[in-house]
């Protein structure tokens, strides 16, 4: 089966495709079929990633929903439930040709249609893409069955890594259609139906999601397995405990403390990959509302961000498997620059300085305040092992740090969403595109009460306007520019203090082999996974 696709080269208006024909992976002779992968997840509270965000929702929703594209190991699109699409010359119109014949799991034909209503239902709802569809797309319309435009306010070189599975899924409109009542309490959330690989047969609240082979996927001989098992397992011990007798034979994300780290990538069972996840960005940071004092106070967040000993972190508590973060972006966004970003060395003198010239003065008992800090219960390494070192440390500047561990994901993101809260560990992902991932925590237009906003509330006019122009900046120098002075001027107003890079490593046993190792990690369809 020959198929063609059209590979992206253009960045600005006046986008140029080649038209090339390939025999596509998934056109060649089928691999074993059978078997099942067993992984790892935490508590998801929806299976509709429309809805919602995270790798909880993403990792089973990526099985069960399709996208238009999927992005290569370069970032460039390749077909997926599209299976070409042209751009006009001046980059604010694409049209997607569908692949004829797909349906969704109840048999009923994936339509244009469907496509216009899953793009508008993820503007309208999804907690992160409802900020980048706002500010990039003007419509989108069925043309035809199998035809679909999408026009843009202005040009985007994110779009096509939005329109993937992760960010964007192809859901059916005659289920999650307003017929059906408002999407976010639809049942179909809990019992999704979508035209992935695989198609949903249970979720048992806080235990198990079962998945199974889709037979009449649009990928011919795809998928080689018979059925997908999310066990849900919230600590760090039990994902590795589970790992190493069998009871799961992959864990994407990994989420787990460093010596269980340590000690998998010594097992000659076991597989570590280290690459994969590029697409994310993931980044970690203590985050400070800014509305109460002394946070609202630059030299308070100065003194802390000269009393953290970064390279301690990563060489001593990561064993250098994760890097160290100075800045809003991870080191593989296209748009990072190390010298646009202010750098503030480990000092405790120049700590104690700041601290006092802020006035406050260290009490007879030798401490200035108290702060808490929370803990979410996600990435252990990240959160709760920093966190520990951050209130030891900063002790010793005269800061009293009491730390507080949530009791789950949606204790931390009721506190923190709500603005009840002081400090917190934190972290994000920078996503394909700037647009996607950053601005959410810096527009002031986007301080919300909802976790993963601007929730600490800082705002700065020159910030937004960067952002903005950014946004809508076609030329890729001009918008790196403009990325530059953004990392100049946010790290010198410290409204978060970026810690490191977080740590993703996947490990699965040496029988499961062709696991997604590409830029999206596991937020891609497992159709190509075998069980030797």
């Amino acid at each position: 089966m020959q198929e063609s696709r059209r590979d992206f080269v253009g960045q600005s208006a006046g986008l140029l495709f080649s038209l090339t024909a390939l025999a596509p992976a998934w056109a060649q002779p089928a691999a074993r079929q059978g078997g099942t992968v067993t992984l790892a997840s935490q508590t998801m509270r929806t299976l509709n990633s429309a809805i919602q965000s995270g790798n909880a929702t993403g990792v089973p929703a990526t099985q069960i929903f399709a996208g238009l594209v999927q992005l290569d190991s370069r970032f460039k699109p390749q077909p997926y439930l599209a299976r070409s699409w042209e751009v006009s010359p001046d980059g604010l119109v694409v049209r997607f040709k569908l692949v004829e014949g797909a349906t969704f799991h109840d048999g009923r034909p994936i339509r244009a249609r469907d496509v216009a209503f899953s793009i508008e239902t993820v503007k309208a709802s999804h907690p992160l893409m409802s900020v980048t569809y706002s500010a990039v797309l003007e419509s989108v319309r069925a043309v035809d069955d199998l035809t679909v435009e999408i026009r843009l306010k202005h040009p985007f070189q994110g779009l096509f890594g939005v329109l993937t599975p992760a960010l964007t899924p192809i859901i059916p409109e005659h289920v999650y259609g307003p017929a059906n009542g408002p999407i976010q309490t639809n049942p179909a959330n809990a019992k999704p139906v979508g035209s992935g690989p695989f198609r949903f047969v249970e979720w048992k609240a806080g235990e198990y999601v079962i998945l199974e082979r889709n037979p009449h996927f649009f990928r011919p001989n795809r998928p080689y397995l018979e059925r997908v098992v999310l066990k849900i397992a919230e600590d760090s011990l039990s994902r590795r405990l589970m790992l190493e007798r069998g009871d799961i034979d992959y864990l994407p994300f990994s989420f787990l403390r460093i010596p269980d780290m340590v000690s998998l990538q010594s097992n000659p069972n076991m597989v570590t990959v280290r690459s994969g996840y590029e697409a994310l960005g993931p980044v970690a940071y203590l985050e400070m509302n800014l509305r109460q004092a002394p946070l609202n106070d630059l030299r308070v967040r100065q003194a802390i961000a000269h009393a953290i000993d970064k390279d301690f972190i990563v060489k001593t508590l990561h064993h250098k498997l994760s890097k160290r973060l100075d800045g809003p972006l991870h080191s593989g966004n296209e748009y990072f620059d190390a010298k646009a970003v202010t750098v503030y060395p480990t000092d405790l003198a120049k700590a104690n300085a700041l601290l006092d010239a802020a006035g406050h003065l260290r009490k007879a008992e030798g401490t200035r305040f108290a702060l808490t800090l929370d803990i979410p219960t996600f990435d252990p390494d990240s959160m709760s092992l920093v966190a520990e070192y951050l209130r030891s440390q900063l002790r010793r500047v005269g800061i009293d740090i009491t730390l507080r561990m949530s009791t789950d994901l949606a204790d931390w993101s009721n506190k923190v969403g709500q603005w009840n809260y002081q400090l917190t560990m934190n972290s994000t992902w920078n996503w394909s595109d700037p647009l996607v991932g950053v601005h959410r925590s810096f527009l002031s237009s986007n301080i919300k009460k909802v976790a993963w906003s601007n929730t600490g509330g800082y705002s700065n006019p020159k910030v937004d306007d960067l952002l903005d122009r950014a946004a809508v900046e076609p030329d890729p120098g001009r918008r790196r520019a403009l990325y530059a002075d953004f990392q100049k001027t946010v790290t010198a107003d410290l409204p978060l203090i970026w810690t490191n890079e977080s740590i993703y490593v996947t490990f699965h046993h040496k029988r499961v082999k062709n696991v997604p190792n590409g830029v999206f990690g596991a937020l891609a369809p497992f159709d190509e996974i075998v069980v030797a």
